[in-house]
């Protein structure tokens, strides 16, 4: 009902225990920033799980569960309140206020209605998408990457969706309902000038330390350099070609290393990044021809390690535009 669906891959890990067991895990990364680990023989969760009750007033015919499982290690995604509104200007920022206080929210949870429109905060990208995580297993650190981007949706009666010149598109702005007289519209919580409606990150890079639960370090991930903004500057849009690391939307996933490093180059702009796995730091940054959306990968070859990432462009804009098929090696210095 939410798009909420599983994407990520799931990690498999041996985690020690304080007695010096191993107990067989599978880390689930989920959309909802929610991180689960289960024990893979089992499926009984080692990190504690709760039901929590969520509303279940939708549309007429839906059948929806009274509660939803909560893990007790997330990632954070706070709740959104009036005062987490934000704009380029202080005229954005009043639309948002406005339109934050139209919409229906009551958490995570809430239906969609056909009587306003319903904020869907973590938004249907993520959290976690299709990138995943990785895990140094030498240390029980999780490196998590997540989307931090609010949406709406809202039901619209199909005849009137028709009216409205909406038309169902591969990126699901507009989607028919078949077998039922409805239609859903949907998009991300923006201003007129197509930014984020929330203050930022909209992206970030956590280190989870399994054994404690607790976070060691959140880093926001990705600058607006190579960002298309388009609202109010029309389809094409404009880049403003500056580095200013805000935190952008996340897609791909990590890569750590014995090194003591984690590897991203699916930030939205057009870089492959190192970060120090114990700190967050980011220690080296490397311009790439065109973003990515992928994760890195590495090998060893003649005793030397590389690293290895696919450009294929960071867009969603159905042309050619910033898009291309680059495969990038780097070498890692030795010690």
């Amino acid at each position: 009902m939410f798009d909420y669906d599983v994407t990520s891959q799931p990690i498999l890990y041996d985690m020690p225990g304080a007695k010096g067991e191993t107990t067989p895990v599978v880390v689930a990364l989920t959309k909802r920033s929610q991180v689960f680990v289960l024990d893979r023989r089992t499926g009984k969760p080692v990190v504690k799980v709760t039901d929590r009750p969520v509303p279940t007033d939708g549309m007429p015919g839906q059948s929806i569960s009274p509660t939803q499982p909560y893990s007790d290690l997330s990632i954070g995604v706070a709740p959104l309140k009036e005062s987490d509104m934000w704009g380029a200007t202080i005229f954005d920022q009043l639309y948002c206020r406005i339109a934050f206080k139209k919409m229906r929210w009551e958490g995570e949870w809430t239906p969609l209605s056909d009587k306003k429109r319903t904020l869907i905060w973590p938004g249907y990208y993520g959290g976690s998408n299709w990138g995943g995580g990785a895990l140094d297993p030498q240390t029980g650190v999780l490196v998590v990457n997540d989307i931090r981007m609010a949406m709406w949706g809202q039901f619209i009666k199909r005849e009137e969706a028709a009216q409205a010149g909406l038309v169902p598109s591969t990126e699901g702005e507009y989607s028919e309902q078949l077998g039922t007289p409805w239609g859903v519209e949907r998009s991300m919580f923006v201003s007129p000038m197509g930014a984020p409606c929330f203050k930022p990150p909209f992206g970030s890079l956590t280190a989870i330390d399994l054994k404690t639960q607790k976070t060691l370090w959140q880093v926001p991930v990705g600058s607006i350099q190579d960002a298309r903004i388009h609202g109010i500057f029309g389809d094409k849009g404009i880049v403003p070609n500056l580095y200013v690391p805000v935190g952008m939307p996340t897609m791909g996933g990590p890569l750590v290393t014995g090194g003591n490093l984690a590897f991203f180059h699916g930030s939205l702009d057009n870089y492959l990044r190192a970060f120090d796995l114990t700190t967050g730091k980011e220690v080296w940054r490397q311009r790439l021809p065109v973003g990515g959306q992928g994760t890195p990968m590495s090998y060893v070859e003649n005793g030397k390690q590389y690293v290895l990432v696919v450009a294929g462009g960071a867009t969603r804009t159905g042309t050619n535009a910033n898009k291309g098929d680059y495969v990038m090696a780097y070498a890692l210095p030795s010690k």
